[in-house]
């Protein structure tokens, strides 16, 4: 493993993504290259279209560029096949999606305990307690999402992303649908568990506010590259 990589969590170089219409080839991100430290928090801020969603599900795996390469932790995301991908994304990414996405017929607790028990982990019960006591939920385990508010449903969200400590979490818009209050509470939850397991945190968000917490800001416009404070942009090639 090269200096590069051991310094570096995320690798892109040269990434593009097209997507076929009936009027051509729409390009939705074009020459995309960063790199991201370990434990980093870094904002990917653009306009509605920008191709900043796009440019995290391509990051996270769940999408495959049309040209290009991305190293996630030392791994050649671009040339791994789904099944690779999706074994990746278990060992080493969580999620907080906009929209909570909790299985509605398990409690709390159970939401929490998916991820490791899955992954075949003994302590999965133990561990999604203690997650869910540090979100401030410990009294609300054997609830179901339809009796949580939006703001505990997505605090139960941020305490699944983090079982089993995944090494980079990715976040779409995680307060857009909450109140101001909640929000709040959401954005200095990620932070601090951020902070406390030493977790790479990507975020998409229109939120300035919250993008100037990030240590970096990478800025899409139009599928382009438009501003990027990440330092070492490099050749991994």
């Amino acid at each position: 493993m090269s200096a590069l990589s051991q310094l570096n969590i995320i690798q892109v170089n040269g990434l593009s993504k097209v997507v076929s219409t009936f009027e051509g080839e729409l390009p939705i991100l074009s020459d995309i290259s960063f790199n991201v430290k370990h434990g980093e928090s870094v904002a990917i801020v653009g306009t509605s279209g920008s191709g900043k969603s796009t440019l995290l599900s391509l990051l996270a795996g769940l999408d495959t560029a049309s040209s290009g390469e991305i190293f996630l932790d030392g791994e050649p995301l671009h040339n791994l096949d789904e099944e690779e991908r999706a074994a990746l994304r278990a060992a080493k990414i969580g999620f907080v999606f906009q929209s909570f996405m909790l299985v509605q017929s398990l409690t709390a607790l159970e939401n929490v305990m998916l991820p490791a028990e899955l992954a075949g982990e003994s302590d999965a019960k133990e561990q999604a307690i203690a997650l869910l006591e540090k979100v401030g939920l410990s009294h609300r385990i054997d609830h179901y999402p339809s009796q949580l508010s939006g703001g505990e449903q997505q605090r139960v969200a941020i305490a699944r992303a983090f079982i089993g400590t995944p090494k980079i979490l990715f976040a779409d818009e995680p307060s857009a649908n909450l109140d101001s209050k909640n929000g709040k509470m959401i954005e200095s939850l990620l932070f601090d568990l951020n902070t406390q397991h030493g977790t790479t945190l990507i975020l998409v968000t229109h939120d300035e506010g919250l993008a100037q917490k990030c240590e970096h800001i990478i800025q899409i416009e139009a599928g382009l590259l438009v501003k990027s404070e990440v330092e070492d942009v490099a050749d991994v090639g």
